[in-house]
């Protein structure tokens, strides 16, 4: 059984950035939310918990002592950035050469690319390191991830849909079941490809349109978007 700690920053009197009337705080949870949902519904083996599931706040120290202490094995922690910029980028401890953190933030960090490359105008500001109290004081593989940019209007706007937020809790989720080798609970996870159809994906995998489109009734055949999760059942 894996075991996945989440991480909403900030939280109670702490409210993180705020701006164009939003608070980081209150983004963070509900990204951590989704991406729990997500994990519980669509995997096997896996255990989540949350540094905090409502508005409270939890000292740095005390978040990273949690998840050590529940013996987590990967530790995700999620901000949104500010300083009137914009786009994605992730963080983890300052270390030299491969390890299973680097690996934990590059799937995360392509699984959320992936995403936003859909939407176009958001920028990739890459795989980065900091020296950040709960990636210093976690004993686990951690990463911390920064959502757009709250005092960027063209950011804040796309935080502000219930849609695009779940939808990025969707992506860290597969990052983090790609990285953990978590089994899905319906069948093998396929990403949408360019120029893919119904018909392209259930001739790859030697099944029929009819069994996909059971195994998938929310997405509309015809508009198959690219980097879109499909499930090709186990038949």
């Amino acid at each position: 059984m894996k075991k996945v700690w989440l991480d909403a920053g900030h939280g109670g009197f702490d409210s993180g950035a705020v701006g164009n009337n939003l608070r980081e705080k209150d983004i963070t949870l509900q990204l951590v939310l989704y991406i729990q949902s997500y994990l519980k519904q669509n995997y096997q083996n896996v255990e989540v918990e949350l540094t905090r599931s409502t508005d409270v706040f939890v000292s740095l120290s005390d978040r990273a002592k949690r998840a050590n202490s529940w013996g987590a094995d990967i530790f995700v922690s999620i901000h949104v950035n500010a300083g009137g910029g914009t786009g994605f980028e992730t963080y983890t401890y300052p270390t030299t050469g491969l390890n299973q953190t680097s690996i934990l933030q590059k799937a995360l960090h392509t699984e959320v690319i992936e995403l936003i490359r859909t939407y176009g105008s958001i920028v990739d500001r890459g795989l980065k390191k900091a020296n950040y109290a709960v990636l210093r004081e976690t004993k686990m593989s951690a990463v911390l991830t920064e959502n757009l940019f709250i005092d960027t209007v063209t950011d804040a706007d796309k935080l502000k849909k219930e849609s695009f937020l779940n939808e990025l809790g969707e992506a860290h989720a597969r990052g983090i079941a790609k990285y953990l080798d978590l089994p899905s609970k319906k069948g093998n996870l396929y990403v949408v490809q360019a120029n893919d159809t119904f018909y392209s994906i259930a001739k790859k995998y030697n099944i029929t349109v009819k069994q996909l489109q059971y195994a998938n009734p929310e997405v509309e055949p015809t508009v198959l978007r690219i980097g879109h999760p499909i499930i090709i059942p186990m038949v």
